[in-house]
């Protein structure tokens, strides 16, 4: 682990920063998380796991923090703890423990990382990355559209004033 930083404690969500995405795992102790990743997917492979966008499988992995950290960064977020009660960190970790070695269907949109570690902190199926993709989307959509309709009344009152 970054010796800056302190041990997580169990049932904690860690938020590790790649290039281009976030990847989330669950911290289940004595070093371990589990997380979902694409079966092709190694600790730290930063980039070279934009393969998992093209995947609809995932494998449960188990494995020291620091090698799925790698070089990046990383820090505990448990940014639900004000909307969702926690379950308790033993059932957590029990949980998590029976997916290890299974594949589960995966999904940019609806199966990915994030819904994973949510659904076993909190029981909930969540993932807040999706959700701000599609609402920047929404966003870039409607400005575009705006943009368009003000290109269009502007060429429509220079041909009436012609």
């Amino acid at each position: 682990m970054h010796a800056s930083l302190p041990e997580p404690k169990i049932g904690d969500l860690i938020e590790i920063f790649h290039p281009f995405y976030r990847h989330w795992a669950i911290y289940i102790g004595d070093g371990y998380v589990v997380h979902l990743a694409p079966p092709a997917e190694s600790a730290g492979a930063g980039v070279a796991s934009m393969k998992s966008v093209l995947t609809e499988k995932a494998m449960v992995k188990k494995e020291l923090l620091h090698d799925v950290v790698g070089k990046d960064k990383y820090q505990v977020n448990n940014k639900h703890d004000d909307k969702y009660l926690p379950l308790p960190p033993g059932k957590i970790v029990q949980c998590a423990e029976k997916l290890v070695g299974q594949e589960l269907p995966y999904s940019l949109s609806g199966q990915n990382c994030e819904h994973f570690v949510n659904e076993l902190r909190y029981g909930v199926h969540r993932s807040d990355q999706v959700r701000d993709a599609v609402m920047a989307a929404g966003i870039a959509g409607v400005g575009l559209a705006a943009v368009g309709l003000v290109g269009v009344m502007l060429s429509r009152n220079k041909r009436e004033k012609q």
